[in-house]
C-alpha cells in the first residue's frame, strides 16, 4: 500500500512529536501546519483542540474526528535516593514499563530515565514472581539524591512519554506509540487533503476536528461539540485486533487487521448515519468489518452522541495490534480504506436528509 510521500512525511512527523494528554500542543501544532493546506479556516479552544473548517458559512455542520493525546506518566514522587515514582495520565500499562526508556519532560527540557527493575538473577528461587505495579514501577535518571532529580528540573507534576518512534514493518504495517490516536488524526486530515485535491464541493461546513484529553474522559470531544454544535459527527478511533494470542473473541468480538474498517453497533451510534456509511462500503466495494458494544463505545462518538439534545454520531474504527504499548501497530490497507470511506460517506450526505427515527 503506497501512500504520497508528502503524506507518510507528516504522519512520521506527527507520530514521533509527543503529545501526551493535557499537553497535546506540540502534537497540534504539527497537525495545523499541514490540515492548514485544505481548509478554509482554522480554529483552536482553550483547552487544545483543533479543528479545520471546509463551507464556514454554510449552516448545516458535519464533524469529523479523532483524538490527539497519548497516554503517558506523571511524575509524583521523587525518593531521597532519586528515583521517581508515577501515576498514570490515561490508561498507561504498568507491565510493559519495565525496562523501557523515557523522556521526562523538565523545567530545563527532556531528561533521559528507564524504568529500572531487579535483575532475574534475583528473582529465581521466589515462590511467587513479582508482576510489575503502579506502587513497584519506578524511574532512575542517574541521580543519586532528591536534590540532584530537581537540579535536574525534574518536578513533581512533569510529563514522562516514551520516545519510541515511527516505522514501517514488512511494507504492511505501520509501527508506533501513540497510533491510539493520532493515526485518526492523520487519516482526517487526509480526507481534507483529497477533498482539496479533488475540488469536491460540498453543501454542508465540514468540521475536521482533532479532539484533546480523550484518554482521560472524551473531555476535549465534550467541550468541542457544545462549540460547534454539529449536525452529524463521524468519529474514527482505534480498536483491537482480537485475532493475536490472549484475547477472547466471545467478550471482545472479531476484528484483524487487514480486514477493513471497523463499523460499530452501539446505542450511541445512530442508525440512519452507520446504515449510510455502511451502503457507502458496499457500493464503493470498501471492505469493512462490523462490531458491537453493549453499552458505550469508550469513544468520543458518545461525547458527540449525548451532546446539544443528542447529535447522530457514528464510529468507523481502525483494527490496531497492541493497544497502548509502544508496538501499536496497524495495517496500512486499512489506513487508506478508512480514509476513503470516511471521504465516500461525506459526498453520500444530504442536508435535507431526514435523521429522525421513524
Amino acid at each position: 500500500m503506497k501512500f504520497e510521500k508528502k503524506s507518510l512525511h507528516f504522519l512520521e512527523e506527527y507520530l514521533n512529536t509527543s503529545s501526551p494528554t493535557g499537553y497535546e500542543h506540540k502534537g497540534q501544532k504539527v497537525w495545523m501546519d499541514y490540515i492548514q493546506n485544505f481548509v478554509d479556516k482554522i480554529e483552536i479552544d482553550h483547552y487544545g483542540t483543533c479543528y479545520g473548517i471546509i463551507n464556514p458559512e454554510a449552516p448545516f455542520k458535519v464533524v469529523i474526528e479523532a483524538h490527539a493525546d497519548e497516554i503517558s506518566w506523571y511524575v509524583n514522587y521523587i525518593t531521597d535516593d532519586g528515583l521517581i515514582y508515577v501515576i498514570r495520565n490515561g490508561g498507561s500499562d504498568q507491565m510493559i514499563a519495565p525496562s523501557k526508556i523515557v523522556h521526562i519532560h523538565g523545567e530545563k527540557g527532556i531528561v533521559k530515565g528507564v524504568f529500572g527493575w531487579p535483575a532475574i538473577h534475583t528473582r529465581i528461587g521466589n515462590e511467587k514472581e513479582t508482576t510489575p505495579k503502579i506502587d513497584n514501577i519506578f524511574i532512575d535518571c542517574g541521580a543519586t539524591s532528591k536534590q540532584e532529580v530537581l537540579d535536574m528540573g525534574i518536578e513533581v507534576g512533569c510529563m514522562i512519554t516514551y520516545p519510541d518512534e515511527f516505522f514501517e514493518m514488512n511494507d504492511r504495517y505501520f509501527v508506533c506509540r501513540a497510533l491510539d490516536n493520532r493515526i485518526g488524526g492523520f487519516m482526517i486530515a487526509e480526507v481534507a487533503r483529497l477533498l482539496k485535491e479533488n475540488n469536491i464541493k460540498l453543501p454542508f461546513g465540514l468540521y475536521i476536528t482533532n479532539s484533546v484529553q480523550e484518554e482521560v474522559g472524551l473531555y476535549g470531544a465534550d467541550m468541542i461539540a457544545d462549540t460547534i454544535k454539529p449536525n452529524i459527527a463521524i468519529v474514527t478511533d482505534v480498536t483491537h485486533d482480537t485475532t493475536t494470542p490472549m484475547i477472547d473473541k466471545k467478550k471482545e468480538g472479531e476484528q484483524k487487521c487487514g480486514a477493513g474498517p471497523v463499523v460499530y453497533f452501539a446505542p450511541t451510534v445512530h442508525h440512519k448515519i452507520r446504515e449510510l456509511i455502511i451502503e457507502t462500503a458496499k457500493t464503493k466495494n470498501i471492505p469493512y468489518q462490523r462490531a458491537a458494544s453493549s453499552r458505550t463505545t469508550g469513544t468520543d462518538t458518545d461525547a458527540f452522541a449525548h451532546a446539544n439534545g443528542g447529535t447522530p454520531s457514528a464510529l468507523i474504527s481502525l483494527p490496531l495490534r497492541y493497544m497502548h504499548t509502544t508496538v501499536e501497530m496497524v495495517a496500512k490497507e486499512d489506513v487508506a480504506n478508512v480514509i476513503q470511506l470516511i471521504y465516500e460517506s461525506l459526498i453520500n450526505i444530504n442536508p435535507k436528509m431526514n435523521l429522525k427515527y421513524h
